[in-house]
């Protein structure tokens, strides 16, 4: 159900339709509102009692990079620092499917973030790998076991779907030459047991969303949405602006600020029974490596992150020019792409000239 209500000044902001900088900039945004998400989150639960919460192990998912990549890897940073690649998922499948969301089957890797948390721990920086970007996918080991050969100008977030997580990160190394320490990857369907988990989520828009095909009816106003139209209110695009990505965009960035508020509101320590029940519903729509696989290691990989300020961090763009084949894609702009690669490689400062990208004028 949802409700409307006069109080609350908050506003969707609409991106503006056009304009390839302000929809990167947005994607920007994007990528730093999910990895807040998913450490203030890891914190929430991880700084409850971890330790009550053994059940729980069994809800993440493991994948084993070592065993699937083999040692055809690039080296560790020669430094304490590590790279963290996270995905955010954009399943069709199970919750998902009913929010009518095309006839794409399948997983894709909707938001992909290379996280470099330097020596010292202090502000990291996270790399955004635009969807849209064709890259070379290496041959990969999909997870039946049967060999999927490189293929060349393949867009960036269909290797997920196509080989699964380990192929992404097999993708990301060879593009980079960097080694992931680790992998995490959270399944957006995962937000609509957490909103029903915390009591809903409240929202203010300034116009009426009628989508038809995610099934989203609200009028203009505040109100309060449970998991299934939360989860359509993230995925909805055809009832926003003028129907693309950027008004998604903004709506995402508004839900998962409530989201957040919302979390952060609550009385966890006061409420084991109702904090159980979050780190539940988390830990189901939870994905990591294989050392990362328990909650133990999760909330000791948090507690080393303590000094990161995830407000502060850096998040940069991966530099991209628009291709000239297809305008509608792009590719790595050089030499910004590999002066950046290089700075993470070595765990130093990242130079402005790296952070310019041909394709947003910047």
């Amino acid at each position: 159900m949802s409700h409307s209500t006069t109080t609350g000044p908050r506003r969707a902001r609409r991106a503006a339709p056009g304009g390839g900088r302000r929809a990167q900039r947005g994607r920007r945004r994007w990528g730093r509102i999910v990895l807040l998400a998913f450490v203030v989150l890891l914190l929430a639960v991880g700084g409850t009692g971890y330790w009550l919460y053994s059940g729980l192990n069994g809800n993440i998912d493991g994948v084993d990079l070592d065993k699937a990549l083999g040692d055809d890897r690039p080296e560790k940073l020669p430094t304490s620092g590590q790279n963290l690649l996270v995905l955010g998922s954009d399943s069709r499948a199970g919750d998902n499917a009913s929010l009518g969301t095309g006839k794409v089957s399948g997983a894709r890797s909707d938001t992909a973030l290379v996280v470099h948390i330097p020596e010292g721990r202090k502000q990291a920086v996270a790399v955004s790998i635009p969807r849209d970007t064709l890259v070379t996918r290496p041959e990969c080991t999909k997870s039946d076991g049967s060999s999927l050969p490189e293929a060349k100008r393949v867009m960036f977030n269909s290797v997920y779907s196509q080989a699964g997580p380990a192929c992404v990160v097999k993708t990301v190394e060879k593009m980079s030459g960097v080694r992931m320490d680790h992998y995490m990857e959270i399944d957006f369907a995962g937000f609509k047991g957490l909103v029903d988990a915390i009591g809903g989520v409240t929202v203010t828009i300034d116009e009426p969303i009628k989508d038809s095909s995610s099934g989203l009816d609200l009028s203009a106003g505040t109100h309060t949405l449970d998991g299934t139209q939360s989860l359509a209110f993230v995925r909805t695009r055809h009832g926003v602006g003028d129907g693309s990505d950027l008004g998604r965009i903004g709506l995402q960035q508004q839900f998962l600020i409530a989201l957040l508020s919302e979390v952060k509101r609550q009385d966890l320590l006061g409420s084991p029974t109702k904090t159980y029940k979050i780190a539940d519903t988390l830990t189901s729509a939870l994905t990591t490596d294989s050392e990362l696989a328990s909650l133990t290691s999760l909330a000791d990989f948090a507690r080393s992150m303590n000094g990161v300020d995830p407000a502060s961090m850096e998040t940069i763009m991966l530099p991209v020019a628009y291709d000239k084949t297809d305008p509608n894609r792009v590719v790595a702009a050089e030499p910004q792409a590999t002066q950046l690669w290089k700075a993470i490689r070595s765990d130093s400062e990242i130079p402005e000239s790296a952070k310019k990208s041909p394709a947003v004028g910047d």
